[in-house]
């Protein structure tokens, strides 16, 4: 058994405030079987794995091996990846970023079109 993965999952649902009935309800995975897997009588195997990080919005990698260094970077371009590496590192900006969790609809549309113009201006 990987007691790991089982810390893992334990952790990001303490920092997220994810029940374990949230996270059944999340997954769709049977309530005994999650019980089992916080009790540490069983590992979920890779396909409940797959359910659980999309659920608790984590990757299989990092779940699985606390690492998500075998995936690549989300972002092509490697000068993207630093400014929003840079700006992820900036305690103003990460403000920013952050307060994208309470934008209104009204406010995601507008940034949903000045990013669709921006990609179309090339």
């Amino acid at each position: 058994m990987n007691e790991n993965i089982i810390a893992r999952i334990k952790a990001v649902m303490a920092a997220k405030e994810i029940s374990q009935a949230e996270l059944v309800r999340r997954t769709g995975i049977r309530a005994s079987s999650v019980s089992d897997w916080l009790s540490g009588k069983y590992t979920p195997k890779q396909d409940k794995i797959d359910l659980v990080a999309t659920a608790l919005g984590v990757s299989p990698a990092w779940l699985m091996y606390g690492t998500d260094d075998d995936e690549p970077g989300y972002y092509v371009d490697p000068e993207t990846a630093r400014l929003a590496q840079a700006a992820a590192n900036d305690p103003e900006m990460r403000l920013l970023l952050d307060a994208k969790r309470d934008l209104s609809p009204e406010d995601m549309k507008m940034i949903i079109d000045l990013a669709k113009r921006l990609l179309n201006r090339n």
